[in-house]
């Protein structure tokens, strides 16, 4: 079907209101569609390539640039012989003028449901009142909307209809539509940084026969050609250090990950991580990285390295602040504690704090948990808390100058965590001793706790240098970028509760799981 000829106009979607329509058939209402509708269509132009093109006409001018666009109706206005709408494309909105002594089955056109998708023909003018807009001198319907729209001025108002119904959300909230160009535009411009660093990007397994690469709790599934019970991976990391081992230096991965844990403004059980591992470096090495690549994140749809965050400046500009998790706890508990802190007293301590503690935590993990309570949520930062204990340190290097501690780091951005990094443990019989431990945790009710990986060990038996490693949360990252509090409005199609189960008010059925706790 040719765009430049007159179409054929389908009016089987009939609204008769004469103000700004809405137009869509009743729910449970809709006539057989008899018409045939386009395979294909050819459009010249976006709208945004018309704004750009032609923003600048003086009122009541028209061109001779014959266009054609497609995209939603998003608004009608009917005054008499003559008839306005809004086209929405990916690119933005344009305004239609039609006239019932110019534009094909004009009584059609009026007829058109809010939401029909339509190819329209013509020039492009600007209106008296100088709005710019593409003449109807042809049109054709390419696919009918047979629910209504929501209200155009405000969007979707109930929050569970707009995770659920995203295809309709993206068209009527434009905070959406940019959140999620937002989110590419950050992706696209982590992977540009790292390829000119000459990191290479890999994929490695989703279903692993062991969890592993951190604590969690995974979800499980059956494989049944092999009889065997696999698990979705909670992280890529010790696949991504056996590329290491073969002589991949530099090496990254946007990586699906599943955790089989509660969900909150910060978790969905599948998320997006980045991992990376960098062969001959440490930690301080990658706290400059990471300070390097979120900035030039920021730079890359800011143009600063200052921007909001839920009504703060947060000021992402390098270097950022280094200090340790004993330092922070005398900052904002006013306690010091060290390993060397006898265990009652860090208990003691715990209950002071109304921190929750299990019998099998030693001095590392209590020490980890008085941090957590006390100190992450006031850390507005950015800051590395550095040298984590050994004990919540399974695959982190045991500290060059501070027997019992790693070099591990985490980056608290806005009180909460973005990322975790470390020098890589690369030694396999204390690698088999941290493993060990953890399934001594494990046996003790630590359901997150890992188990021993017989052939990581074995991969690590074959020789890995000093190397760092990584592991940030895209979707945090991005909230951090987008100025948004909440993962939902990050994640395109975030776990609900099935749609049977939601019922009730939108309270109610707004964050399933809402109210669990928001460890990282």
């Amino acid at each position: 079907m040719s765009p430049s000829s007159p179409s054929t106009v389908y009016g089987s979607c009939i609204n008769e209101t004469n103000d700004e329509s809405y137009g869509a058939l009743p729910e449970g209402e809709n006539e057989t569609m008899t018409e045939t509708v386009p395979y294909r269509y050819d459009v010249t132009h976006s709208t945004a390539e018309i704004v750009e093109a032609h923003g600048d006409m003086e009122a009541g001018t028209e061109t001779e640039v014959v266009v054609t666009v497609a995209g939603r109706l998003m608004l009608r206005r009917d005054q008499g012989k003559v008839a306005f709408g809004s086209l929405q494309d990916s690119t933005g909105r344009i305004q239609l003028f039609a006239m019932a002594k110019s534009t094909p089955d004009f009584d059609g056109f009026t007829g058109l449901s809010i939401g029909d998708w339509i190819a329209v023909t013509g020039v492009v003018m600007m209106t008296r009142r100088g709005e710019l807009s593409v003449r109807v001198d042809a049109w054709t319907v390419l696919a009918h909307a047979q629910r209504p729209f929501p209200d155009k001025w405000h969007g979707i108002s109930d929050p569970d209809t707009r995770y659920r119904q995203r295809y309709v959300d993206l068209w009527v909230t434009e905070e959406s539509r940019t959140a999620f160009r937002q989110r590419s535009q950050i992706v696209a411009a982590i992977r540009n940084w790292l390829h000119e660093r000459d990191f290479i990007e890999v994929e490695t397994p989703t279903l692993h026969p062991i969890p592993g690469g951190a604590l969690a709790r995974p979800f499980t599934t059956h494989h049944n050609a092999l009889d065997t019970e696999l698990f979705l991976r909670i992280a890529p990391e010790l696949y991504l250090k056996r590329l290491v081992v073969g002589g991949m230096e530099r090496v990254f991965e946007m990586a699906r990950v599943f955790r089989n844990e509660g969900m909150s403004t910060r978790h969905n059980p599948e998320f997006t991580m980045l991992e990376l591992y960098w062969a001959y470096a440490d930690y301080d090495d990658m706290m400059t990285l990471t300070e390097d690549m979120v900035a030039a994140a920021s730079l890359a749809i800011h143009g600063t390295t200052v921007i909001e965050y839920d009504g703060r400046d947060v000021d992402l500009t390098t270097p950022w602040r280094r200090a340790t998790m004993e330092e922070l706890i005398v900052e904002h508990a006013g306690v010091h504690v060290s390993l060397d802190t006898p265990i009652d007293e860090l208990r003691a301590l715990c209950d002071k704090f109304s921190v929750e503690t299990k019998p099998h935590y030693g001095p590392g993990k209590l020490i980890l948990e008085i941090y957590e309570k006390t100190c992450e949520a006031q850390l507005w930062g950015p800051v590395f808390v550095t040298d984590y204990p050994v004990e919540v340190s399974p695959l982190s290097r045991e500290h060059r100058a501070r027997p019992g501690y790693t070099e591990r780091f985490e980056a608290i951005v806005a009180g909460r965590e973005l990322c975790n990094g470390f020098s890589e443990l690369n030694d396999p019989v204390i690698q088999r001793e941290r493993f060990e431990a953890q399934e001594g945790d494990r046996d003790a009710g630590d359901d997150e706790a890992m188990v021993v990986d017989e052939d990581y060990i074995r991969a690590l038996e074959y020789g890995l240098p000093g190397t760092a490693g990584l592991g940030i949360g895209i979707d945090r990252l991005v909230m951090l970028l987008t100025n948004t509090t909440t993962i939902r409005d990050v994640v395109l199609f975030p776990t609900l509760r099935p749609e049977a189960a939601a019922s009730g008010s939108p309270e109610q059925t707004q964050i399933a799981g809402e109210g669990v706790d928001e460890d990282t």
